[in-house]
């Protein structure tokens, strides 16, 4: 049974996931309580193997229209009596006082979006702005819809950028553009940001989610879950590292660990020119990098 939230919804149709953001009287504005079902609903759909890949939208005419700053006290959920220093997040970094009281909530989610082993889909249907923009960084492709709106508008209330986007931006879009983008706090149209290279394609209101969906299972359909999730790993973290022979280590793992599973079957059924039946599960990876 899927699990119930109080800000969001989750189903899962023909093996893709849609979480929608769910309170669209507020035009879906971000808040603890959301940050935290975001949290637990990628760590679910990490483990759910009916759904193999996961679609984000929001309810109503907005996708996400940022914090909701009209809650009381530090509206970003932070606990303004601590004073935290940087060896606070390391030392300390699963440490509850600091994780509630001075972890940023956009980054935990982005976090576990970056953590979900399934392709992850955004499906922009209207305003995206602060968290709203940045949460979308994490996922691997942006649809838009005509009517969406996307700004980091982080300069015009006096904060910077938050969920991971200043590590996820620059290599979607570019430093520059990163920068250009942070720096004017501009409002984006679905084309602007088309054109800027952060959204993937742009869509009418009524077909938005249709495309997103048939994306998803071009994505899905006859491919082998520990494949994607293994491909989606190594092009993430093999990215980041200083030399290719990183990249290398982990590739030879997942080609060895492959060619023993699903491996077999799809080259079975290639010769046999056939559907494959792939039995691999993307909740049960094997180890291709070293531990931390």
């Amino acid at each position: 049974m899927s699990p119930t939230y109080e800000t969001i919804r989750y189903e899962v149709t023909d093996g893709i996931a849609t979480v929608t953001l769910d309170r669209p009287d507020a035009l879906n504005a971000f808040t603890v309580t959301m940050a935290n079902e975001l949290i637990d609903v990628f760590g679910y759909a990490a483990r759910d193997d009916q759904a193999r890949a996961v679609i984000v939208t929001g309810a109503g005419r907005a996708f996400c229209a940022g914090m909701d700053l009209s809650v009381g006290g530090n509206v970003f959920g932070l606990d303004g009596s601590m004073d935290p220093t940087p060896d606070d997040l390391v030392d300390r970094f699963e440490d509850p006082a600091v994780v509630e009281g001075v972890r940023d909530t956009g980054g935990r989610v982005s976090l576990a979006i970056y953590d979900c082993p399934k392709p992850v889909i955004a499906a922009i249907n209207g305003a995206a702005v602060g968290v709203g923009a940045t949460m979308t960084c994490a996922m691997d492709f942006r649809l838009a819809s005509t009517k969406a709106r996307i700004g980091f508008v982080f300069g015009r209330i006096g904060i910077v950028p938050e969920a991971c986007s200043t590590w996820f931006l620059p290599r979607i879009v570019g430093i520059q553009q990163a920068l250009e983008w942070a720096y004017t706090a501009d409002i984006l149209t679905a084309d602007e940001a088309k054109e800027g290279g952060l959204v993937r394609s742009v869509h009418e209101p009524d077909e938005l989610l249709a495309a997103a969906t048939a994306l998803a299972h071009r994505f899905t359909d006859d491919r082998s879950p520990v494949a994607v999730a293994l491909t989606r790993q190594m092009m993430y973290r093999n990215a980041a590292t200083p030399h290719p022979r990183e990249a290398h280590r982990a590739e030879s793992l997942a080609m060895f660990r492959t060619s023993e599973g699903d491996g077999k079957e799809g080259v079975a059924s290639f010769l046999e020119k056939r559907a494959p039946r792939f039995s691999g599960s993307a909740s049960d990876l094997p180890d291709v990098f070293p531990t931390a």
